[in-house]
């Protein structure tokens, strides 16, 4: 008989970390802990995921690994091609400290949500708690109300163009005409009586945003203000089982994301091309920070190509991600990333559910706007992954926020623990860098010789200060170590 495990959680924020931990304290298995970590999230993390975007969970257990793939699908089922020409967008300018950027909202960035359905599903098949003792801490959590943290208010002041854009999103995130303060009590008191419901409605709880009269109404809403999202849509959606993508690294097996998204093989490839790249260089060394920046570069150029049957230019991700790993007593793990993008401003009524704008993004649609068919999932970068070592034993268990970042902070981490012998929060709290196309961008903290290397090859710019912008790692080692990224508000516990 195998001896339990030291319960380890991982996630962007103390209250959903709590959340997690409570459910594995009642008895609940990790991905009971998981799920009321998911609809936590959607309470404390609200500008990071909702239950109106959508995400991925890998599940593993001591006799299977799958990927749980619950992301967005293309709108538009129902209605005549005509009708899905020219949806409603609306351009807001974001500032962000190094840019500004510009996305679409509105009815007409909405994608088909998935998260509501993948937590149900995920709960119906892997948990053993009842339903409503997993939902029951957020719905309590929306009436009282979750303190907001620093990351909260700084994201609240960057998206200030999204959230106080209609009513009903500026009375979830502006309820008393002013931006949520750190220190102030954030509520949704909509939200806290929607999870009552769910629990108490089997048949809401199984359709979710499915359900007749949420559907026709939220159809309804669309079809008024430009939007292509159907009750066909809703009702067709379905949570879909993926083979993970496997690939091996340094007599370790590193099971990620599989297509049609592409977070995971592009995490697969830039290790692959790392192992080739470092060629014995110590980690740490000015020849590692060259081989990691050469192997960022190949990737890129093969992404660009075309030139590898994994990677294809369809490319869509998201920005606003979060990310929750949870292990438990028994040898269950589950690695979850979910994302709202940066939110439609939309409010599903009666339901306190922003909406996500996956679909407003321009460069993230190569293809143009709504060029895919409705009901195909939409792509992504997210790549929750678990890490197996030589003996098929889990290693660590992480993912990550960051769109484009998550797949090199990923390999950074990943590559810390196995190459360079680092434990998993020295490897997760160690400086970073990301080629972006034309600079290596780089944190504080590298070895100056290493900084003065790269600037022999190619332009480099060092920021003042860790950022979000490099990631935010949410990892696991189960019964070992359990390290909350702080770039991402990271939060987590050892033991309950």
């Amino acid at each position: 008989m195998s001896v339990p495990l030291t319960p380890t959680v991982a996630t962007g924020h103390p209250r959903v970390t709590a959340t997690a931990v409570e459910v594995l304290r009642r008895g609940g298995n990790a991905f009971d802990a998981v799920v009321a970590a998911g609809f936590m999230g959607a309470v404390a993390e609200p500008l990071l995921t909702s239950l109106g975007g959508g995400g991925f969970l890998q599940v593993h257990t001591p006799g299977e690994t799958v990927l749980v793939d619950f992301f967005v699908d293309t709108p538009g089922r129902g209605l005549p091609p005509e009708g899905a020409a020219e949806p409603h967008f609306e351009a807001v300018t974001i500032h962000f400290p190094a840019a500004d950027q510009v996305f679409n909202i509105g009815r007409g960035s909405v994608a088909v949500p998935g998260c509501l359905a993948g937590y149900v599903e995920v709960h119906r098949r892997f948990g053993r708690l009842p339903l409503t003792e997993v939902v029951a801490p957020a719905a309590t959590a929306a009436d009282r109300g979750v303190e907001v943290t620093p990351q909260t208010a700084y994201l609240a002041s960057l998206l200030a163009p999204i959230i106080g854009h209609t009513a009903d999103s500026r009375r979830i995130f502006l309820p008393g005409g002013h931006l949520p303060r750190v220190g102030d009590l954030m509520t949704n008191p909509d939200l806290s009586l929607f999870l009552a419901e769910l629990v108490s409605d089997p048949d809401l709880a199984r359709s979710g945003f499915g359900h007749p009269a949420l559907a026709d109404r939220i159809e309804s809403d669309m079809v008024a203000g430009g939007g292509l999202l159907t009750s066909e849509d809703l009702d067709a959606y379905r949570v879909v089982d993926r083979e993970p993508l496997g690939v091996g690294f340094e007599g370790c097996s590193v099971l990620t994301n599989p297509g049609p998204s592409f977070g995971g093989s592009l995490m697969a490839l830039g290790l692959r091309l790392l192992a080739e790249e470092l060629d014995g260089a110590p980690w740490g060394s000015p020849a590692q920070a060259e081989a990691l920046v050469r192997s960022m570069i190949r990737v890129d150029r093969i992404r660009g190509q075309g030139g590898s049957e994994e990677v294809t230019e369809r490319l869509r991700s998201s920005g606003g991600t979060t990310q929750m790993t949870v292990a438990d007593a028994e040898g269950n793990v589950a690695s979850m990333t979910t994302s709202n993008g940066e939110g439609s401003s939309y409010v599903v009524p009666g339901t306190g559910v922003m909406l996500n704008n996956m679909l407003g993004e321009a460069d993230l649609h190569p293809d143009g706007f709504h060029s895919a068919p409705p009901g195909e999932r939409v792509s992504s970068m997210m790549a929750p992954s678990v890490v197996l070592d030589g003996d098929g034993e889990v290693l660590m268990a992480l993912g990550s926020g960051g769109s484009k970042l998550i797949r090199t902070a990923l390999v950074q981490v990943v590559a810390a623990v196995i190459v360079g012998g680092r434990s998993l929060e020295r490897a997760v709290l160690a400086p970073r860098l990301h080629w972006d196309g034309d600079v290596v961008q780089m944190e504080p903290g590298f070895a100056p010789e290493v900084v003065e290397t790269l600037r022999r090859q190619w332009p480099v710019n060092v920021w003042p200060q860790t950022n979000m912008y490099f990631g935010g790692v949410h990892a696991v080692s189960p019964g070992r170590e359990a390290v909350g990224d702080p770039r991402r508000g990271g939060s987590a516990r050892i033991g309950l």
